[in-house]
């Protein structure tokens, strides 16, 4: 399909829903809040931490439900020489929550304001720190529903989890845009034909939008 073509397909595309990713693309959270400082500014010494120890995969496999307490005293004895550092993760994940991206929320207000589509979230996120965000982020009660992976046991790009928004919402996967910063869920979510967005920074959002007929200020 030429970029013309699809162009057009997308315009005249029925678009009945929009879900939304939480962090990276409505929540700033990034732990280089708390470890920069902890690692002295050492910028280099903070991404072997991260490479190595408390690691991506690592911090996923709590998304998916596995317990906080837990995996803090499985790292810990794997790495005993960084005890603190590792219970500092968990320990003081509040201090790595950065604030809304407020014109992604601006963006999220438009379209439950709108009324032409149902709203909901497909979130990466442990069931034992969200109850945080959700007292911190008044606009997380505004979507008609949200999916936490750590509350499913289960966890994006896994389909599974993607079947389970499908489903709960009761959504039609062409008739559904899934908005989020991470490629390899957007990839997931294309092989399910669900239109997806990644998200790169709130302009961007909006232009993505447009080839989907939705006009937001």
């Amino acid at each position: 399909m030429t970029k013309t073509r699809r162009s057009q397909y997308l315009m005249t595309t029925k678009i009945d829903a929009v879900m939304f990713d939480l962090g990276g693309v409505l929540i700033d959270w990034n732990p280089e809040y708390v470890f920069l400082d902890v690692f002295d500014n050492d910028r280099k010494k903070m991404q072997w931490f991260f490479d190595t120890i408390c690691t991506h995969d690592w911090n996923e496999n709590q998304d998916a439900g596995y317990p906080l307490a837990k995996a803090t005293e499985d790292r810990v004895a794997m790495f005993p020489e960084y005890e603190n550092e590792i219970r500092m993760f968990y320990g003081r994940w509040v201090d790595m929550l950065g604030g809304a991206i407020e014109e992604s929320v601006t963006i999220l207000k438009e379209l439950i304001d709108l009324k032409r589509h149902k709203v909901v979230a497909l979130t990466n996120w442990s069931a034992e720190t969200f109850p945080i965000a959700l007292d911190r982020f008044e606009f997380l009660h505004w979507f008609e529903g949200i999916v936490v992976s750590g509350e499913e046991q289960t966890r994006k790009p896994f389909k599974d989890i993607y079947d389970i928004a499908l489903n709960r919402f009761n959504l039609i996967p062409e008739h559904t845009i899934f908005i989020d910063d991470n490629l390899r869920n957007v990839e997931a979510a294309r092989e399910l034909k669900i239109n997806a967005i990644k998200f790169d920074n709130p302009g961007q959002l909006k232009q993505e939008l447009k080839k989907f007929n939705i006009e937001v200020s």
